[in-house]
């Protein structure tokens, strides 16, 4: 029997949280996400954690939404808007937002739409200099969604987020570095060694002192990434009743390029 699909343990001061089905990309099923939401509370809850790391086993830190099962979640029975199924897809991955330590996404591997998104919610990234990273959205016809389009231009800039939303297009570990997605880039197998080397010197420091500079940082910045994600929502919603995003389904699943109409 497998183990849970997320796993929470504690290295001293240092907390890393696992994504554990790299059989399935770690994809973002329900089984996973539930499974990240109880790892996520434990770090939360643990009162020794000084600083947390994310990372998944396998060649994918995250492939983002299993997009032959599900786009939205909230598959609970309630009455539910469109929008809100769009944001119940993210809530799990939001949790990181609870952290009141550094996180640190040590991205050994690939991370794709909701896997890049969970990655920016992380404080510091680590890249594997030859994997692929980005927001695959509009080539499926699907707007973004867990704060992405809010996220990347306060990393990369405006023109840069720009590019890489309307286009699509992925980047390697050695360009995500150098644009600003990550803050190193690493041959792959060296990520998550570097990535606990800089939770050691952050857990090193004075814990109260580490928590209060977290929180004025974003403070300053005016951060309210569920704020826009819940606003993304409306407009992925809007998006999954389109046929470009049924055509965009279509032509993934048949390993084809898609033919969009604007509708």
């Amino acid at each position: 029997m497998q183990g849970d699909a997320v796993s929470y343990e504690r290295d001293g001061h240092v907390g890393i949280i696992t994504l554990d089905r790299p059989d399935n990309r770690n994809s973002m099923t329900a089984e996973l996400l539930e499974a990240f939401a109880a790892a996520t509370a434990r770090a939360v809850a643990d009162g020794e954690v000084r600083c947390v790391i994310i990372t998944g086993r396998g060649n994918c830190f995250s492939a983002g939404a299993d997009l032959r099962a599900q786009i939205q979640g909230g598959d609970d029975g309630k009455p539910r808007m469109p929008h809100e199924k769009s944001f119940a897809m993210y809530t799990a991955f939001l949790r990181v937002l609870d952290l009141e330590v550094p996180v640190i996404a040590a991205m050994q591997g690939h991370a794709v739409g909701g896997g890049f998104g969970l990655a920016l919610l992380s404080d510091i990234r680590v890249a594997n200099e030859d994997a692929k990273y980005g927001a695959n959205f509009a080539r499926l016809g699907l707007h973004s969604g867990l704060g992405i389009s809010y996220l990347l231009p306060r990393l990369v800039g405006a023109s840069a987020a720009a590019e890489l939303l309307f286009t699509g297009r992925l980047v390697s570990g050695a360009e995500a570095a150098r644009i600003g997605i990550a803050s190193r880039a690493l041959p792959g197998d060296a990520v998550l060694a570097a990535a606990r080397e800089v939770a050691s010197e952050i857990a090193a420091a004075a814990p109260a002192a580490v928590r209060m500079m977290k929180r004025s940082l974003y403070q300053a910045l005016g951060w309210d990434v569920r704020g826009a994600a819940l606003a993304e929502a409306y407009a992925q919603a809007a998006t999954v009743e389109t046929a470009d995003f049924r055509e965009g389904m279509d032509a993934l699943l048949a390993k084809r390029a898609p033919h969009f109409t604007g509708r």
